[in-house]
């Protein structure tokens, strides 16, 4: 317990780690680079706080319910403190599609498929107030980490001693016994790491698309408008949407367009164009109708989105000790999952677990990154083959001459016409479904229950036909008509990728 602690990231990986470690009694610095948030409220942290370190922070956010669990079972006063700034909770019968509410009936497990939803900045604005008054937690803000400081052990291993610091223009060295990399995937630390000869590899896979978010607010004495058959959710394949519901009357709308259709990239990020395609997508034209909300941002843009998974033990042996990276730092993964932050949480709970079991370096090393390839490599490994679909689809939608095999046309059907109108038609399979979405069991456990199998076989047997209440309505026009309708040509980028 007298360790000394670095944690390197004041976001939501570094205030978790800093959460999961002071709950044993250990004492530990958070170095966080940006400023500490404004003190008077939520909507302030949205307008004003600016988090250079942190390039999503106004992007849209969900903690999934695997967080959720986590905050409500070891930290109920943040839960309080977070639903009184105004963060909701979604619950599993909130989420139901039409077809399913009226036959639902809760069971026991239900309460723990609970979405917490916000700004992120009202999250971390919360998060950040509650963990700087925990015993044990000391925050610097303005704390820019130029380097890390390194020796070798007695075999020859990298050991990390601490990190060379510059604060109000000075620089120095800050030792620790234990350095935390929670500063997210623009950190250099492995990179620092690898110069000096950790040998640290990676594995990493393009996303393929990019995202862009504009957030509204609730026009006084309006409510959002209620769910009906056509989801708040939906991919047309040349650009995906989603609308998230956020704290004090205030939501966001998220569209994510595929690295190949480099035109609508270009118009996207014009408010106008952005509003436009909202008001063409039934599923969220409702909420940002000039009567529902008005819109209080500009459109932020991200992209170069790459899943990365970083190997920090090969063989049995760690490349550097005393050193343990978190959230972005080692396993990055695409937003459109919303599993960066669960991945964070169950890592510094990982992380945390570890250090109280065993006070070797290399035990401690193993043991932690083996804790998250059992708990989080299923999930990385699911995300990237839906990616790497994704962008295949992307690319043949592009190809007038494109004709698909006869097994990818069993593929699409199976998703399309077997498991999707069977989830939407049974209850208990959108109960299963929603459990590996929500990381609380492995991903696609569901498929692999024979019971659920037959399900989804008999709903595939039973044709489009029967089963025509079990699709949602059309979720909006066809990309060419979308172009045409915005101005953007629906042409150029066939022709682009037919040269390329």
């Amino acid at each position: 317990m007298s360790e000394r602690i670095l944690v390197v990231g004041g976001g939501i990986a570094g205030l978790w780690t800093a959460l999961a470690l002071a709950r044993t009694g250990r004492e530990l610095t958070v170095l966080d680079r940006d400023p500490p948030p404004p003190e008077t409220s939520a909507d302030e942290a949205f307008e004003k706080w600016e988090r250079k370190g942190v390039g999503h922070l106004r992007h849209s956010h969900a903690f999934l319910a695997r967080l959720h669990i986590l905050i409500r079972d070891h930290y109920p006063e943040l839960m309080e403190e977070l639903l009184a700034a105004g963060c909701r909770e979604l619950t599993f019968a909130e989420g139901l599609p039409v077809s399913l509410k009226d036959s639902y009936q809760p069971v026991p497990g239900d309460k723990d498929m609970t979405i917490l939803t916000s700004r992120r900045t009202t999250l971390e604005f919360v998060m950040r107030r509650y963990a700087a008054r925990q015993q044990g937690i000391r925050f610097v803000t303005g704390a820019l980490v130029r380097d890390i400081l390194t020796e070798h052990d007695a075999g020859g291993t990298l050991r990390v001693t601490g990190v060379k610091v510059e604060i109000d223009g000075e620089t120095k060295d800050w030792m620790a016994d234990i350095v935390i990399d929670a500063a997210g995937k623009n950190s250099q630390m492995i990179e620092w790491l690898n110069e000096r000869g950790a040998g640290i590899t990676e594995e990493a896979e393009r996303a393929g698309i990019l995202y862009f978010t504009r957030h509204y607010r609730l026009h006084d004495g309006k409510s959002e408008p209620a769910r009906t058959k056509i989801p708040g959710a939906g991919d047309l394949g040349f650009i995906k949407y989603g609308v998230f519901p956020a704290d004090n009357g205030c939501f966001s709308i998220t569209l994510a367009v595929p690295e190949i259709e480099m035109e609508m990239r270009r118009a996207i990020v014009r408010p106008e164009t952005f509003d436009a395609i909202c008001a063409m997508l039934p599923g969220i034209a409702s909420w940002t109708s000039p009567e529902t909300s008005r819109p209080v941002s500009r459109v932020f843009g991200m992209g170069e989105l790459i899943s990365r998974w970083r190997h920090m033990v090969k063989d049995g042996e760690p490349r550097v000790l005393n050193f343990f990276p978190l959230g972005d730092s080692v396993i990055r993964t695409n937003p459109l999952y919303g599993r960066g932050c669960s991945f964070a949480g169950v890592a510094a709970e990982a992380l945390s677990e570890t250090l109280a079991r065993t006070d070797n370096p290399r035990e401690r090393a193993r043991q932690y990154h083996a804790r998250l390839a059992k708990e989080l490599r299923q999930h990385y490994d699911d995300m990237v083959k839906q990616d790497l679909a994704a962008t295949r689809r992307a690319k043949n939608a592009l190809d007038p001459d494109y004709k698909p095999g006869v097994k990818a046309r069993i593929i699409k059907s199976f998703a399309e016409d077997a498991i999707m109108p069977a989830i939407r038609g049974d209850v208990d399979l959108m109960r299963a479904f929603m459990r590996s979405f929500h990381m609380v069991d492995a991903p696609n456990t569901w498929l692999r229950d024979p019971r659920n199998v037959t399900k989804v076989l008999g709903t595939w047997a039973r044709g489009k036909k029967r089963n025509a209440d079990l699709y949602p309505p059309k979720l909006g026009p066809g990309r060419e008509e979308m172009y045409r309708s915005l101005g953007i040509s629906p042409d150029a980028d066939r022709l682009r990728a037919k040269s390329a």
